[in-house]
């Protein structure tokens, strides 16, 4: 029976490495983590993750190092909610602390994994909120997705500290938790990891949702999965527990789900092994809060006509899309998806099939002020799955300024000949569009 329990696992870590293989992980690790003697097992299994194909990013929390160095200078430390005020003269204080918290993971190295600690935020600072002044204190402006992904592939695992810069080169004190969230939306993360002390869920600690199954929740009382509905159930039920550290961990994750990550564990990352049996079991070991990153795509209806078309206006003035009229969007209505947010379409884009089991996807505009949340590549992963679901064998694009973001997709050059007949009759010689293509097994 035990030689077929190792069979069994080794059977789902197979399943699991391959499903994700080359995708990004995102590990938020709070900082008694790292002063925690296990601490070196849960960096051999950050490296093992790395060296077997996945993009790995960690983002170090610093809260508990910058309170104890504050404390030991005699420094004071004020909140406004759950945010740190940082005054010009804590700023030294708050970088040492977070800087040091970054380079616990620097023994990376022993695993024969090269790391970096980087410059990968761009911080605007928070200003007055309610009439206090939060001097050094900032939030995420913009991720550098471009030296992220370069970092990845060159095997590299980048290490973000607490820490952002405005492009004048200010610095400002940013929470771990906001760094999380857009790093993991901006590189399309496939799965966060928050690791801290608590791990997942107890089912004897807070009010959980009536519907939620007792296939959830294993002998301990752990609660393996929630579906971001029930998560938010439980964060409403238990808002008297303000300052609860699961729950502000579950916080988080549902906020991280919104954003369209698909996968969200919470373990405690004292226990060995927690991340690999997370990843790899279907049994996992924390809580995992899951959905399906397009439930909110879905099909284009009339009224959303103009809606697209204001997305789609700055790009075609620039000459990056084609220009359209209501009535070719209509006609083709069937073959376009949108992104809804918060009730309003924040991205679009087209499936067109062509004949020869081929599709084009086209038409794809996002909201600029939504270029965080990663929603082009969401789009673009849906309809090449609904593409494989439509039995099509490749996909193309004709683009003339975005060539570089779908090769980061999976799209390779292809020629203008490689078109199916009917679509390579229609291919504007004038605007000289490049072909990038992908095609399926």
């Amino acid at each position: 029976m035990a030689i077929l329990t190792q069979v069994e696992l080794i059977r789902e870590a197979f399943h699991y490495q391959s499903r994700f293989d080359g995708s990004t992980i995102v590990f938020k690790i709070d900082c008694p983590v790292a002063e925690d003697p296990r601490f070196p097992s849960l960096v051999r299994d950050i490296a093992l993750l790395s060296k077997t194909g996945f993009h790995v990013i960690i983002v170090a929390g610093a809260k508990e190092r910058i309170d104890a160095v504050l404390r030991k200078y005699d420094v004071a430390s004020n909140y406004q909610g759950h945010t740190r005020i940082t005054p010009a003269a804590t700023l030294p204080f708050v970088e040492m602390a977070a800087f040091h918290a970054a380079t616990r993971f620097m023994t990376l190295s022993a695993s024969r994994v090269d790391a970096v600690i980087g410059n990968f935020v761009r911080a605007r600072g928070l200003g007055v909120i309610d009439g206090v002044d939060m001097g050094h204190t900032g939030f995420v402006e913009k991720v550098l997705v471009d030296s992220l992904e370069r970092t990845l592939r060159q095997g590299m695992i980048p290490i973000l500290p607490c820490i952002g810069w405005s492009p004048a080169g200010k610095t400002y004190n940013v929470a771990s938790d906001d760094i999380t969230l857009a790093v993991s939306a901006a590189l399309g993360a496939i799965k966060l990891f928050i690791v801290s002390v608590d791990g997942g869920l107890k089912s004897g600690v807070y009010t959980l949702p009536p519907h939620v199954e007792r296939s959830e929740i294993d002998e301990t009382g752990r609660i393996s999965r929630l579906t971001p509905q029930e998560a938010e159930f439980i964060l409403i039920a238990n808002r008297d527990s303000p300052d609860d550290k699961p729950l502000l961990d579950l916080n988080l994750a549902l906020k991280a789900s919104k954003a369209g990550i698909e996968r969200v564990h919470l373990i405690d990352g004292r226990k060995d092994g927690a991340i690999l049996r997370e990843l790899f079991s279907n049994m996992g070991a924390g809580t995992m809060i899951y959905t399906d990153e397009y439930e909110s795509i879905r099909k284009l209806k009339n009224s959303d006509i103009p809606d697209i078309l204001r997305l789609m206006e700055p790009l075609m003035q620039t000459g990056v899309l084609i220009r359209r009229t209501p009535e070719q969007i209509q006609e083709k209505k069937d073959d376009y998806v949108v992104i809804e947010i918060d009730g309003t379409v924040r991205a679009c884009a087209a499936l067109h099939e062509w004949g020869e089991r081929q599709a084009e996807i086209a038409a794809l505009a996002t909201d600029p002020t939504f270029t965080m949340l990663g929603l082009g590549r969401r789009i673009v992963r849906f309809l090449l799955e609904r593409a494989k679901q439509n039995d099509v064998r490749r996909v193309f694009v004709l683009t003339t300024h975005t060539h570089d973001w779908f090769e980061t997709l999976g799209f390779t050059s292809a020629t203008v000949e490689s078109l199916p007949p009917c679509r390579r009759r229609l291919y504007d010689q004038n605007r000289k569009s490049k072909v990038f293509a992908v095609e399926f097994n």
